[in-house]
């Protein structure tokens, strides 16, 4: 019996790989005849594991998806993977799952070999999480399955998208990527009224069914989709926008900001024009205090006042408690 069982977990290991074994391939691995390996399959299937099977010299069988999720092997290095991928999703983008994701944790931490369990409790002991300053909106779980499968799928997709306002607008796309940035999903898709491609905030789209029809694929805008989108994020996203010239050249201004504060462009040696926005003009301003240099800036009106009421708490501050000049 124990022969038969160690036999067994080889034969799904080997199956849950993604190809096709033949009968004649699995016998040679568990070094058995093939009348075995197809009692061994059929005793995998009476446990709940969907091993489909094909006829002829090009057959073979393969683990498919079934009604139930049966148990999974994961060698060393997925087991750390998953785990530490639960953890993280605990406190992720995807709003709803992290009770899920600590139930599906607590299994998993149980039955981790020590050897394991010590390799992910060294990595969460010495890493130190910064604490997200973006409390905004996640994306709900059932829409982020819904878009993913119409992408893969190419249907297209009615939704109601809401803007900062909250007012929604009807849209007809044909839907083609996620995208994820910090804790933002983004919808990459070709609007159909508008004839361009445009970018979605998942947390603001709300489906409607019944899908559209299947559609003929285009050629993405871009090959680099994470840095198209990041670069259309401002026309997408933003609720405040500014261009700002800064006297500094650009590629030491795009070293001190990160691809989420917006896009530099240069116009000379010493002169470079920065495309910028957030949600909150407090946001804003502290991209604009992250240049450290010298920069002028014609709007929006509520970022000049923000940086007008900075200039004096500011100056108030360093004034009030200057000290005393040594030299004087």
């Amino acid at each position: 019996m124990l022969d038969t069982s160690a036999r067994l977990l080889r034969l799904l290991s080997h199956l849950q790989t993604p190809r096709e074994w033949t009968g004649a391939e699995l016998a040679e691995r568990l070094a058995v005849s093939g009348r075995t390996v197809r009692a061994d399959v059929q005793r995998l299937r009476d446990l709940g594991y969907p091993v489909l099977a094909t006829r002829g010299s090009a057959g073979g069988y393969r683990l498919g998806a079934g009604a139930v999720l049966p148990p999974l092997l994961l060698d060393d290095e997925e087991a750390v993977a998953v785990t530490v991928g639960l953890r993280t999703a605990t406190g992720g983008a995807i709003a709803g799952i992290e009770e899920a994701s600590l139930r599906a944790l607590a299994k998993l931490e149980q039955v981790l070999p020590s050897r394991l369990r010590r390799r992910v409790n060294t990595l969460q002991a010495y890493t130190v999480p910064v604490p997200r300053g973006d409390a905004g909106p996640g994306a709900d779980p059932a829409v982020l399955t819904t878009l993913s499968a119409l992408c893969r799928d190419r249907e297209r997709l009615r939704f109601d998208y809401h803007d900062h306002a909250g007012a929604a607008t009807l849209r007809t796309v044909e839907p083609y990527r996620l995208v994820i940035w910090g804790r933002r999903w983004y919808l990459l898709a070709w609007d159909v009224e508008r004839s361009d491609w445009r970018t979605f905030r998942v947390d603001r789209i709300r489906p409607r069914t019944p899908t559209g029809p299947r559609f003929t694929p285009r050629d993405l805008p871009d090959d680099d989709v994470a840095a198209y989108v990041s670069g259309r994020v401002s026309a997408a996203a933003w609720r405040y926008r500014a261009q700002v010239t800064v006297h500094a050249p650009a590629e030491v201004i795009a070293d001190r900001i990160g691809p989420a504060a917006g896009t530099v462009e240069r116009l000379d040696e010493h002169t470079c024009v920065l495309h910028t926005g957030a949600d909150t003009i407090e946001t804003l301003g502290v991209y604009l205090g992250m240049l450290d240099a010298d920069f002028d800036v014609t709007g929006p009106p509520e970022l000049l006042t923000h940086l007008h009421r900075l200039a004096h708490r500011y100056l108030r501050a360093t004034t009030s408690s200057a000290p005393d000049d040594p030299t004087g």
